[in-house]
């Protein structure tokens, strides 16, 4: 798939090709499928990200791929951490369990200290920003996974797990749109913070590319999913 890592070995693990020693990937996929417990992050969205991840790294000269296909299969083991303590960041704990998993499995500081790097500035909502080309894959990458369809499907199963509501009304029966209160969220509001401004942020031009062609999608479910529920409100 990448015409500049044609020396090392191809491995097909879930339908995508993956260039590694096929050992070291079943090492990396294994203590990630160890951890991953939640079903909106679930493998097959890991999955998804590094497929995507390839597709990107396949227009640049100079990757590390062992570190972007590392990274991309690490990239959410952290959620059990945020899910148990919503003050913890799940790109930070899991950039942290990641290098120390990596050290365990013989790489170098270096190398286990640059797949930290991109996990832990691969978050939305993050201050982090992505420096190295790998760490900006893994963003867009990522993010693809919150466009058009997909991204709708996600959110709403997030929202489920996290008992957020479709929507929440003010005093006056409007439906509440904006995210001015932290501590009262729903699929609308999310919505209107995440999905709504995703494809303003991608850092490369193949992912938002990829991006504008979901987007329609999105906002035509969103519009009609709003109409809908405007058009019941009405009634009482």
């Amino acid at each position: 798939m990448l015409r500049f890592l044609t020396a090392l070995h191809y491995y097909t693990a879930n339908g995508v090709n993956v260039i590694m020693l096929k050992e070291e990937f079943m090492e990396i996929e294994s203590y990630m499928l160890h951890e991953m417990q939640d079903s909106a992050h679930d493998k097959h969205h890991v999955y998804r990200v590094l497929s995507s991840a390839l597709k990107i790294a396949d227009h640049y000269e100079e990757i590390d791929t062992d570190v972007l296909i590392a990274a991309c299969l690490l990239h959410d083991i952290g959620r059990e951490k945020q899910f148990a303590n919503p003050s913890i960041c799940h790109a930070i704990a899991g950039g942290e369990m990641a290098y120390t998993f990596l050290l365990s499995q013989g790489w170098s500081s270096q190398k286990a200290a640059h797949v930290y790097d991109c996990i832990s500035t691969h978050r939305f909502r993050g201050d982090n920003t992505p420096l190295s080309i790998e760490a900006k894959i893994l963003f867009d990458a990522d993010k693809l996974d919150v466009c058009g369809a997909i991204g709708i499907a996600r959110t709403l199963i997030y929202n489920g797990l996290t008992s957020e509501p479709l929507y929440t009304l003010d005093d006056d029966g409007r439906i509440i749109e904006s995210v001015d209160d932290p501590e009262n969220t729903s699929f609308i509001q999310e919505y209107n913070y995440k999905l709504k401004n995703v494809y303003s942020t991608f850092l490369t031009e193949q992912a938002l590319e990829i991006a504008k062609m979901r987007q329609k999608t999105a906002v035509d479910f969103y519009n009609c999913l709003l109409n809908e529920i405007n058009s019941e409100h009405r009634c009482f």
